[in-house]
């Protein structure tokens, strides 16, 4: 099963996404800042790291870079709903996504499942 790491600090937008992606067939783990994202980082192992950008204490750039470190085959995809941050984003992290809020669970479904290579039959 596919493993998504998700650090989302706004509560409701975190229990959603990870209720959606789970809906769908991923394994989620949450975290409500980049911080509590670091001790998960270093003793499990992930496939894709979603992350929100603006986030407190760490930043999804920074973030998206320390998990370049520590698992630097690990996919990235960045959720923002700041469009200035999305131009910081692409250049910090070449390779990985980026998707803009507002955005619909269906499209969320579709990027990851692209990220994977899988095609998507999953009605949301």
């Amino acid at each position: 099963m596919i493993r998504i790491l998700l650090a989302e600090d706004d509560d409701a937008m975190r229990q959603y996404l990870a209720r959606a992606l789970e809906r769908a067939g991923y394994d989620v783990s949450p975290v409500d800042r980049g911080t509590a994202a670091l001790p998960l980082l270093e003793a499990e192992s992930f496939d894709l790291l979603l992350t929100d950008i603006v986030m407190p204490e760490m930043d999804g750039i920074e973030l998206a870079q320390h998990a370049a470190r520590v698992a630097p085959d690990m996919r990235v995809m960045f959720i923002t709903g700041f469009a200035a941050v999305t131009l910081k984003a692409g250049n910090a992290v070449p390779q990985a996504k980026v998707l803009s809020k507002p955005f619909h669970l269906r499209d969320l479904v579709l990027e990851v499942d692209r990220i994977f290579g899988l095609e998507s039959a999953k009605g949301l």
